[in-house]
This record gives C-alpha cells, structure tokens and sequence, in this order.
C-alpha cells in the first residue's frame, strides 16, 4: 500500500464509499463527488484494465475505449506491478458470475 495516499481523509472517502449498496447510490455519489470527466478517466481505465487481462492488443483496447498508449501502459504497469487491486476486484466479479 502506497503510504502517501494512506490519510485519514483518505481512509473517510473509502469508509463513504463502503456504505453505498447500489448502483444507483454509487451514480448519485460518484457525480458528486467527481467532475463528469474525472468519473469517466476513472472508469476508462478500469475498462482498460478488463481488456488486458483479457489479453487485447493496444490497438484494439486504444480503438474501443480511446485511452492513449501512453494510459494503456501505465495501466498494464499496475496489474503487473501493482498493488494487485485490479485482481482482486476482477476475482470477486467472477465469483458473483
């Protein structure tokens, strides 16, 4: 775990996001809480990150989300290198399958 990240006011956005039970609370929330192109950087790089594990070239994960290389590695970095959160929520996804 990143020890500059780990803040109490960091630990307080977590905790409020733990209590949201759906989607809907999680729209109403986020909205809020982000500008319309933060959410979407955010949710970009998630799907970025599906479509490595799923094996997809640059060229094809680049076309269908229009993240830049230059995202698309520093995404691959983190599920290689990272903290292993990507997997850890892609196992919980697959469990709920």
């Amino acid at each position: 775990m990143n020890k500059k990240i780990q803040t109490s006011s960091v630990d307080h956005l977590f905790e409020a996001v733990l209590c949201l039970k759906s989607k809907e609370e999680c729209y109403s929330f986020f909205e809020d809480l982000c500008t319309v192109n933060e959410l979407l950087s955010l949710s970009q790089r998630y799907e970025v990150a599906s479509m490595l594990k799923k094996h997809c070239t640059y060229l094809e994960i680049a076309e269908k989300t229009g993240a830049s290389t230059a995202t698309i590695s520093r995404v691959n970095r983190s599920l290689n290198y990272g903290n292993e959160g990507y997997d850890l929520v892609f196992g919980r996804l697959s469990e709920k399958q």
